[in-house]
C-alpha cells in the first residue's frame, strides 16, 4: 500500500494553526518534530512550547483531525518533552507572521526590536505576563498601541 510522502504530510501540518496564535501554523511554530511512517502507521512527534501548555490537547486534536481529512487512518502522535522546545524552532516565516499580526516575534536581545504596528524602536515593557504564558505586554511610546511580544524560552 502507497501512502503520502513525509514532504505532503509537512504540508498538509503547515496548514494545521497553532490555536492560541491562529496566524501561524503547528509548523511555524517549531512544535512538529518530526512525521515519519512505520508500516502502514504514520507517528507525529510534537514537542509542546512548555510540558504545561494548555493548548497541547487542542494542537494533537487539531494535527489529527487535519490528516484524517486527508485520508489517514493510522496515526501515532508522539509526544516529546526533550529536548524542550525553543523560540530559536520557530521559522523565519512563522516570526514574519506574527509581526504582521501585531506581535513582536522573539528576539535574542530579550525583548522587541521594534513595535510590529508602526516600527519605531521606542518600545517599554508593561508586565512580562501577556494574554498566553509565551508571551509577555509591551507598549509603543510612539504609537501608543499595546502589543505582544513572543518571549525567547
Amino acid at each position: 500500500m502507497t501512502h503520502p510522502s513525509a514532504e505532503q504530510v509537512w504540508e498538509w501540518l503547515d496548514q494545521v494553526p497553532d490555536p492560541e496564535i491562529p496566524v501561524i501554523s503547528v509548523v511555524d511554530l517549531g512544535i512538529v518534530r518530526n512525521v515519519q511512517w512505520e508500516d502502514d502507521k504514520l507517528v507525529i512527534t510534537v514537542t509542546p512550547t512548555y510540558s504545561g501548555c494548555p493548548a497541547t490537547s487542542i494542537i494533537n486534536l487539531d494535527i489529527e483531525t487535519a490528516l484524517r481529512g486527508h485520508g489517514i487512518e493510522k496515526i501515532e502522535l508522539k509526544r516529546q518533552l526533550s529536548p524542550a522546545w525553543t523560540t530559536d524552532w520557530l521559522s523565519t516565516k512563522g516570526a514574519s507572521k506574527l509581526e504582521k499580526f501585531g506581535i513582536a516575534p522573539p528576539q535574542p536581545a530579550g525583548g522587541p526590536s521594534r513595535c510590529p504596528r508602526c516600527g519605531s524602536p521606542k518600545v517599554e515593557k508593561v508586565s512580562q505576563f501577556g494574554s498566553t504564558p509565551c508571551k509577555a505586554h509591551w507598549r509603543c511610546l510612539e504609537c501608543l498601541e499595546p502589543f505582544d511580544y513572543f518571549k525567547c524560552i
